[in-house]
């Protein structure tokens, strides 16, 4: 019995696609799901033109569609299965192994890009399992990204080298100019990929633990840690994130800056939510502004863990006292009975102080921490400008930057967390 046998008779979808046995010396896959996507060669000349690694690579592409999918995007399915052929057949010496997996139309309710995702991560399980390599490492990508020429260079000696490292969120940054999309495209992705550094810049001012970006085309994880995190969901959008957080307790993750993923900055109808969702949402909307968190949010929950900390070594004190020093938007979102109820029974079933932290942030983890702010912005805080709020965040660490330079403040932000 392999190391995977028994998720996947429990929670596969389906049976195995690739018949072709891997080599034994595969420790990459590469699970691509492409739904409408006839320009998909544009994202493999990209994976070609990288640096060979010692080890074998596999890119497998899930063809998939809705339930709702109309006539033209089914023909373009076709068309990209196609051009997947065509591709294979004008690099046949290229690198890696190439597979299609055509997963339509199926009877599956909720079929999004979740299920597609999963799709092609349990099927590169039942690949490494076929050479039982535990380790082997399952990427991410979507059909409209490019990488550096070292994503396998660096995805192979920072992570599957390293045992210890169990998962990763890879560097992406979106194009900011160009001529595949209109003007107003590069703009509003300039300003969404702000927010989202922004986002990250602020949870680390929190004090927040584990702050990783949740991209799904940039995230990696080793088949083990995936079999043990019950695999990738089926949400329709946010999938990342939902699976992220799965594994980001186990420990292990980290962040690979080393290389970088390009996502399309294009608009996109397909999701509800997300950065294509959300370019489209201010393209089709023509505003001029994307909102986002007021920087004091962030500042009340750095207080509220400091507190939350102190609470352990000072637990006898008074909670009334503890309480009413805890910040508005804070005490907003949480009763003092449900507060030091949690708070007393994470540290009595607690040995120390860093047990007393990872249980204390395995319960106000992302979820909470994103529900504390959409509440806290209905009721305390307003929402700002993102250049104006990125530029409150790097006061706070001594920068002074335009809020009328959206590209510089992006770059500046980027750098931050390449250097890091």
């Amino acid at each position: 019995m392999g190391f995977a046998s028994g998720y996947l008779d429990e929670r596969a979808l389906f049976p195995e696609f690739v018949k072709e046995a891997p080599d034994r010396n595969t420790g990459i896959i590469v699970v691509v799901p492409s739904y409408d996507e006839p320009g998909i060669s544009r994202m493999l000349d990209s994976l070609s033109l990288c640096s060979e690694i010692p080890c074998k690579v596999e890119v497998l592409i899930v063809i998939n569609a809705p339930g709702d999918a109309s006539e033209k995007s089914i023909s373009n399915n076709k068309l990209t299965i196609e051009n997947i052929e065509i591709w294979k057949q004008l690099n046949t010496g290229c690198f890696f192994r190439l597979y299609t997996i055509v997963a339509e139309p199926l009877p599956v309710k909720g079929w999004g890009v979740g299920l597609a995702r999963k799709t092609g991560m349990d099927e590169a399980v039942r690949r490494f399992e076929t050479i039982n390599r535990p380790d082997g490492v399952i990427l991410n990508l979507d059909a409209d990204c490019i990488v550096d020429n070292n994503y396998f260079v660096s995805v192979y000696s920072e992570f599957l080298l390293k045992k210890e490292r169990s998962a990763c969120s890879i560097y992406f940054e979106h194009p900011l100019s160009g001529s595949d999309f209109p003007v107003e495209v590069y703009k509003y992705i300039t300003l969404y990929e702000l927010h989202l550094r922004y986002y990250f810049q602020g949870l680390l001012l929190s004090g927040f633990p584990y702050v990783f970006h949740t991209v799904g085309s940039a995230i990696g994880v080793k088949a083990l840690p995936y079999i043990k995190a019950g695999g990738m969901n089926r949400k329709q959008a946010g999938e990342d994130f939902y699976f992220i957080q799965k594994l980001v307790p186990a420990g292990g993750y980290f962040s690979l800056n080393s290389t970088c993923v390009r996502p399309s900055p294009r608009p996109s109808f397909r999701v509800p939510f997300g950065t294509g969702a959300s370019v489209n949402r201010l393209t089709g909307a023509g505003e001029t502004e994307l909102m986002t968190y007021n920087i004091l949010a962030f500042k009340e929950l750095n207080s509220f863990f400091c507190i939350a900390e102190e609470y352990y070594y000072n637990a006898a004190q008074d909670s009334d006292g503890f309480y009413n020093s805890l910040p508005a938007g804070i005490k907003s979102f949480i009763e003092k009975e449900e507060l030091f109820g949690k708070l007393k029974e994470i540290r009595n079933n607690t040995s120390g102080f860093q047990s007393f932290k990872k249980r204390f942030f395995g319960w106000f983890n992302m979820f909470r921490i994103v529900k504390y702010l959409n509440h806290a912005h209905s009721v305390i805080f307003e929402k700002v400008p993102v250049q104006i709020a990125s530029c409150d965040l790097l006061s706070e660490l001594g920068i002074r930057l335009s809020p009328d330079e959206s590209g510089s403040l992006l770059e500046y932000f980027r750098s931050l967390e390449r250097n890091n």
